[in-house]
């Protein structure tokens, strides 16, 4: 049925454009030449970072702006609604949306922190990943506690103290790590091996999920790619974008399945895994393809041969979608209680300001006990964020 004033909207998947000095602000004086800051280039806001530049891209801010007004052009400030990178005024654009609380993913640092992944200086690099947690939970989430979900991100090329890092910030109220989607990519140990069980542990003592936001492994599907897109670390051959932009689930695919398949999930039992922007329709075919993968060729391979990896999914996995007609048609083959609702303000998949209205659309066939779930509680239960009183 349509969303009711009684269901409450908690995204679990939105972004947030960084302020220019939230880094300037937090690095030691030694560093803060080499850290990250704004410099102006050609009428332009760039960001710049050790000896490279970074530019804004324009996708990743058009809330507000006609579909005829896109692109990927680095944009200014001033060029984007305020909402984009200041809290209290995005607090007006969730009001004005209808959506009560919002997960915000980083910008500049990618979406699970790749570019300190890639820089030279691991030690400034560690600082920059410190720095952008504590201004997204002391500074961003505190300008309304009850509004924004604590996230971190981690220096993923230190596994011990991507541990500590994810400890740390759970002191400091997160409530979920953003991990990229597939290490491999970054030339990182893949999911089949044990170098991420200190992680694992860590996210299972805290209670925090694992969220894999689609692109954060580097990596964007499409085939016809083999140079570079702004910001994106892909090949584009004068590709259009587009190509990507429609297969942006395929990587969250493969991550499901390498993850069903790893053993990692049977070691930490009480490891969640959020598939941030991965959409939902996939879903009921990946697992029976899995399933009846599994029931042929478990005996010879180095895999559990008695957890069925739906099964599996379905005590690890959270789906989430933006504007998903086909998955919610199909949700009980996924499990209603695993199926999360994200408005992905301000990027251009994003339906705001009429986010609550095509919720109400989508979901109109949906029985009211079920739209609460998808829309409120499954993203409460999953991140340990209870309606206040």
């Amino acid at each position: 049925m349509p969303l009711q004033e009684h269901h409450q909207i908690v995204s679990v998947d939105d972004h947030l454009i960084e302020h220019p000095r939230v880094w300037q602000d937090r690095i030691p004086q030694r560093y803060l030449a080499e850290a990250p800051r704004i410099v102006e280039l050609d009428g332009k806001h760039i960001w710049h970072y050790e000896d490279r530049q970074f530019p804004t891209i324009g996708l990743n801010a058009v809330a507000g702006k006609p579909v005829e007004e896109w692109g990927m052009d680095p944009v200014r400030y001033e060029d984007m609604i305020p909402g984009c990178y200041d809290p209290a005024a995005r607090v007006k654009d969730m009001d004005l949306d209808g959506v009560q609380a919002a997960l915000c993913f980083p910008s500049f640092p990618g979406f699970a922190g790749g570019t300190f992944f890639r820089a030279r200086d691991k030690d400034l690099a560690l600082l920059c990943v410190q720095a952008w947690n504590d201004f997204y939970i002391d500074e961003w989430c505190a300008t309304a506690p009850d509004r924004f979900l604590p996230l971190a991100i981690l220096p993923v090329w230190d596994v011990e103290a991507s541990a500590a890092e994810a400890r740390r910030t759970a002191a400091k109220g997160a409530r979920t790590i953003s991990f990229p989607d597939s290490p491999v990519p970054l030339g990182l140990p893949s999911f089949h091996t044990r170098h991420w069980d200190p992680l694992w542990q860590a996210c299972s003592e805290t209670g925090m999920p694992v969220s894999l936001h689609f692109g954060s492994g580097s990596f964007v599907p499409g085939f016809s790619f083999s140079g570079k897109a702004p910001g994106l670390d892909m090949a584009t051959d004068n590709v259009p974008f587009a190509v990507a932009t429609a297969l942006f689930s395929s990587n969250l695919m493969w991550s499901t399945v390498d993850l069903l398949l790893s053993g990692a999930l049977q070691r930490f039992p009480d490891l969640q895994i959020s598939l941030a922007e991965g959409g939902i329709g996939w879903v009921p075919y990946i697992l029976e393809r899995t399933d009846y993968t599994w029931e042929r060729h478990r005996w010879y391979q180095d895999m559990d041969k008695e957890t069925r990896p739906s099964d599996l999914f379905r005590q690890h996995f959270w789906g989430c979608f933006i504007d998903d007609e086909h998955g919610l048609a199909n949700r009980h083959a996924i499990g209603v209680d695993r199926i999360m609702l994200e408005i992905d303000y301000p990027h251009s998949d994003s339906n705001w300001p009429n986010s609550r209205k095509r919720a109400s659309e989508v979901l109109a066939t949906v029985p009211d006990e079920e739209v609460e779930m998808i829309v409120e509680t499954n993203a409460r239960r999953m991140l340990n964020y209870p309606r206040p009183a």
